[in-house]
């Protein structure tokens, strides 16, 4: 058995949660937050308000809150898991019967959507735009609609001067969404339509760009991370490296 949960710093996510189970058995029991599960292996079979359901790699698995469920391996073999519990600022309540009813989404964009938003739960700015485009599918999906288009035309320029204006310590997407009066979700559609990528790899460019900007100063590279926005020097050399394709260090010298 392997466990390990953590509460990353993103709006909407109240834990992450990542598990292996052989032989352990959930009894039955609720969360007070939607549950966002993906399995990397095995399959997991459960009751969910007293109905038999399955879980499995090529789905996603939404349970809501407040809703008995119990859960087991349909394997000798056991499964891993990935799990992020989101609060009712992510999902809608009007959504928990729908859930009740499909659980299991066969859904493999939902799926890679959901896969890369665990790679960066450390991110905020990133993992906050990736979990808008997820809630939005996850609510269209029970819905049976599609994604509307944002018609505002100023709304991706608005949003790159207001990421310009909070540098180095940047704005949260939902305070970004509150202050141009939309959705995080319209934010993160509309910018990447009009620039070509989304947000937050426009705002980590411009923070590479400040860093960059001190290095030359001559200022070492853990002071060049922390006045650029980093959490810390690693922090800036894993952008550095995949933005500039080199190193802070190599690149002064």
């Amino acid at each position: 058995m392997s466990v390990t949960a953590w509460r990353p710093a993103v709006d909407g996510i109240k834990e992450a949660f990542h598990a292996s189970f052989t032989t352990h058995v959930y009894p039955t029991h609720t969360h007070d937050a939607w549950t966002l599960m993906v399995l990397d292996t095995g399959a997991v079979r459960y009751e969910l308000d007293r109905h038999e359901h399955g879980a499995l790699v090529s789905g996603v698995t939404l349970l809501p809150p407040h809703v008995p469920h119990d859960g087991r391996s349909a394997y000798p073999t056991g499964f891993r898991k990935r799990v992020l519990y989101l609060d009712d600022s992510a999902l809608p309540a009007e959504l928990i019967g729908k859930a009740v009813d499909t659980p299991m989404l066969p859904d493999p964009l939902l799926r890679q959507r959901i896969h890369q938003l665990h790679l960066v739960l450390d991110e905020p700015f990133e993992a906050a735009s990736r979990l808008s485009l997820i809630t939005e599918r996850l609510r269209h999906h029970f819905a049976g609609t599609s994604p509307a288009v944002h018609a505002d035309p100023t709304l991706a320029d608005r949003l790159r001067q207001l990421l310009d204006a909070s540098l180095p310590s940047g704005i949260t997407l939902t305070e970004a969404a509150a202050e141009l009066r939309t959705s995080p979700t319209h934010l993160v559609r509309a910018f990447s339509r009009r620039f070509g990528f989304p947000p937050h790899k426009y705002l980590t460019a411009r923070r590479v760009d400040l860093a960059r900007g001190f290095l030359v100063e001559g200022r070492p590279a853990a002071e060049a991370a922390v006045l650029a926005g980093f959490h810390d020097q690693s922090h800036l050399t894993r952008h550095f490296r995949r933005v500039l394709g080199t190193s802070p260090g190599r690149f002064v010298r």
